[in-house]
């Protein structure tokens, strides 16, 4: 099952996927990050992009990841949560930042993770992603300074407290992103 938003069409990941994924994170942090930091850190986090044989081996771990196509199944954004809670992967393609695609698809992730019972939502959020989270109504809990590749570079930890989902009298339902 898919879901519409934003003019994207929101479903769970396929195999196929992997490859435009792979570009995709590397054109977001090229050109998106690039608004927000060096160069040289731009360089370092783009170095870290996974390969499409990485994307499809973590796809195996018990995350749920979804990708938001557009009308030719291209895909413009994914995010991959894992069992835990933390957001692990959530880019969106140069081109459709700013669009309501990557709202759409966390949209989507949330109410997935609420049916799961997942109480928290944690993710470290780079410059361009932290107002994005904000907006979701995440909390920043700390600037992160690291290095990549010796460069020196930030991010933002944010979490998000989820309530209980309201199953009503009829218990659990089905999720068309998996059990």
């Amino acid at each position: 099952m898919a879901r519409a938003g934003a003019a994207a069409r929101i479903r769970g990941y396929e195999d196929r996927d992997a490859e435009p994924l792979a570009r995709l994170y590397r054109r977001s942090v090229e050109e998106i990050g690039a608004r927000h930091y060096a160069a040289s850190q731009v360089e370092a986090w783009a170095a870290l992009a996974p390969s499409p044989a990485r994307l499809r081996e973590l796809a195996g771990d018990g995350r749920v990841r979804l990708v938001a196509v557009d009308a030719s199944v291209r895909p413009l954004a994914f995010v991959d949560l894992e069992p835990d809670g933390h957001i692990h992967l959530l880019y969106c393609a140069p081109e459709a930042a700013g669009r309501g695609v990557v709202s759409a698809l966390y949209e989507v992730l949330e109410s997935l993770a609420r049916e799961r019972g997942i109480a928290r939502l944690f993710a470290e959020a780079s410059e361009a992603a932290r107002g994005f989270f904000t907006r979701q109504g995440f909390a920043v809990t700390a600037r992160r300074e690291f290095e990549v590749a010796g460069v020196p570079i930030h991010n933002y930890a944010v979490e998000k407290l989820l309530p209980a989902p309201d199953r009503g009298a009829t218990g659990p339902t089905a999720s068309p992103w998996g059990p």
